[in-house]
């Protein structure tokens, strides 16, 4: 057996389970205690982001017109060097990190598959609901969500991943093409998805899910003027050097929440192609680490070998978790450094969900070759805003509780240490298969908790130490990871709804609101109800007096309130609140989100007298062309 079925089946094996939960076990019992004695109390807050992307061909520039007299031209005839400087790079293109649980969806009420996963029996799980209340809660790996393992979780590698002579990476669509020549005529540009070469992720970019995923991180700041102008800094140019080096090699790296033009093999054949060995599943289009495998095995073998994805205009099964890979996201993070506050921070959050994702859908359509015989008028107007909530929810929620789900509130800051231990068991690793040396640091003594923490999904998690800030925090440190947002067409969105989700959250808690007094089954319903209606969902909050209330001018005008409270509390200057909101602000006056521009622009499409597999694939190159000609979404409009 090669060293992944070895790896994956020591992890799905008995005896690992047993082993990995006594681990687990004391290295909570330390965290407890060091929680409890203060030791995760910090200087500051803090703030970071990661920004998931995928992979199309790109659209090449056409040639320079060469004329008869060029192609006549004599051989002594002199050259001006001055022409030879415009054209001599061959390639063209645009001008570190936090971290990363699985539960299983009840049967869905009708049609497809409900966004509400529920869990009917009883359970041990701490966040399920009483007897009075609502069962359910409800992933992503699409790390998500996705399948997520940050570059902080124990199961990164230190190194990037470079395949070996006997392991090598898989074809790639993109290959490197002759510099003088086009990749391909212009004329002939499809945007298809299609896989990242491993030179791609040499610079900027991480490795993901998917063959055709790549990641960037920015390092965590301190939450204020300076940390909020670095991470700024940051997106951009990793963001940038990134699609630059895809560009070299004839890919380009989308800004985007779901691709919808399939690869040339077609969809299901690229989520569904596997091989297996010696009764290990091995997805042909997943990253092969062993944590992506070992995960995408345990969820399989929850799931009978075949996981069920049921949305409006599709219902199918795959033999993997890579439809995960659909779907991509980006995720705040937001250090909190009071203990005993956390709670509220937490609680507060849970209760932004549904507003927060309504500003920001952007995944309304599945690749077109997905859907068979579908009414283009009727999908229009019954698929979900946010798809990829779905995505990561059906792809891992194949165990008795899910895994992916919005999380229940907390009493204490240790309970986000007891739910991790009580969470199902995914895909278990020990230390030494992978590190052998001593354990010297928090990193290593809670390399057991860490992984499992890892694999809890919740819509918003707490995770347990990470990188040292200075001004902030060192490795011991609890932070909110942000997990349902989708990736945006520009930099500036994403930095919008950054500042808009730290702000927000601490806004909140700094001005000592009600929010919390939302009940938690409220605050589930607004969330899932914002991911099938986007902003014509049904919202619930609670006002700054006190009041419920499902109006939405109501709502985001404290959203927005708040948010620059929060912000202004860290010594953001109102100018810059000013300019980090406008994108959002801008786009909830128009009453649009890039998934409400998606829908319209297929309709338009379909009214034109396109099928629906053309409406979707024409919206989706006019969708990347304008994030080429515009710098944030509200310029669409």
């Amino acid at each position: 057996m090669d060293d992944i079925v070895d790896l994956v089946t020591s992890s799905l094996a008995e005896e690992t389970a047993s082993e990995f939960a006594a681990r687990v076990d004391r290295q909570a019992a330390t965290l407890r205690r060091a929680i409890e004695a203060g030791e995760f109390d910090n200087e500051g807050f803090s703030v970071g982001l990661e920004v998931e992307l995928y992979a199309i061909n790109a659209k090449p520039e056409p040639p320079d017109p060469v004329s008869d007299d060029d192609e006549a031209g004599d051989d002594d005839e002199q050259v001006d060097v001055s022409d030879l400087d415009d054209d001599l790079s061959g390639a063209s293109g645009e001008g570190s990190a936090w971290d990363g649980s699985l539960e299983a969806p009840a049967e869905p009420d009708s049609g497809s598959a409900s966004l509400d996963p529920e869990d009917e029996t009883a359970s041990p799980d701490p966040e399920a609901d009483d007897a009075s209340a609502d069962d359910g809660e409800a992933f992503g790996p699409g790390e998500g969500p996705s399948l997520d393992i940050d570059p902080d979780s124990p199961l990164a590698d230190d190194e990037p991943e470079a395949p070996t002579a006997e392991e090598s990476e898989p074809a790639v669509e993109a290959t490197e093409a002759p510099a003088d020549e086009p990749y391909m005529a212009p004329e002939d540009w499809e945007g298809r998805l299609t896989r990242l070469p491993d030179v791609v992720f040499e610079g900027e970019a991480n490795k993901e899910l998917g063959l055709h995923n790549a990641e960037v991180n920015t390092a965590p700041n301190t939450f204020d003027q300076t940390g909020m102008e670095v991470q700024t800094t940051a997106v951009e140019m990793q963001t940038k050097q990134a699609r630059q080096q895809a560009s070299n090699q004839h890919c380009e790296l989308v800004l985007d929440a779901m691709w919808t033009i399939p690869p040339e093999e077609g969809s299901w054949e690229y989520l569904s192609a596997h091989e297996v060995r010696d009764g290990v599943t091995v997805a042909e289009n997943m990253r092969q680490a062993p944590r992506y495998v070992a995960l995408d095995n345990e969820a399989l073998r929850h799931a009978a070998g075949a996981i069920d994805f049921d949305v409006p205009g599709y219902s199918g099964s795959f033999p993997s978790i890579l439809f995960e890979s659909l779907a991509t996201s980006i995720q705040p993070h937001l250090g909190i450094p009071d203990v005993e506050a956390f709670p509220a921070y937490y609680n507060a959050a849970i209760r932004t969900l549904g507003p927060l994702l309504a500003l920001s859908t952007n995944s309304p359509f599945l690749p077109a070759d997905m859907y068979d015989d579908v009414d283009g008028e009727w999908l229009c107007a019954n698929t979900h805003h946010e798809l990829r909530i779905d995505a990561f929810e059906q792809s891992v929620n194949t165990s008795r509780n899910p895994k992916v789900r919005v999380p229940r509130d907390i009493d204490d800051t240790t309970d986000v240490v007891d739910r991790v231990v009580a969470d199902d068991l995914f895909g278990p690793f020990l230390r030494e298969w992978l590190d052998d040396s001593e354990r010297e640091s928090l990193e290593d003594d809670i390399w057991e908790f860490d992984h499992k923490r890892g694999t809890y999904w919740r819509w918003l998690r707490c995770v347990v130490g990470g990188t040292p800030v200075d001004g902030a925090c060192d490795e011991r440190s609890l932070r909110i990871e942000y997990r349902p947002l989708p990736t945006q067409p520009h930099v500036d969105d994403m930095i919008g709804l950054q500042a808009l989700t730290v702000g927000l959250i601490r806004g909140l808690v700094a001005a000592g609101h009600p929010l919390a007094e939302l009940p938690w089954q409220d605050a589930k319903q607004s969330f899932y109800s914002a991911a099938r209606e986007g902003l014509d969902a049904d919202l619930s909050w609670v006002t700054a007096d006190g009041r419920r209330t499902t109006d939405h001018d109501d709502i985001f005008e404290e959203v927005f309130r708040y948010a620059r409270l929060g912000l202004a509390e860290q010594d953001v200057p109102e100018a810059r609140i000013d300019e980090y909101l406008a994108p959002i602000e801008n786009r909830y006056a128009a009453g649009e989100t890039p998934s409400s521009w998606k829908v319209g622009r297929v309709r338009e499409y379909l009214d034109g007298g396109a099928d629906l597999s053309t409406a979707i694939t024409e919206m989706q190159r006019d969708y990347v062309e304008a994030c080429h000609e515009h710098h944030s979404f509200d310029e669409w409009l």
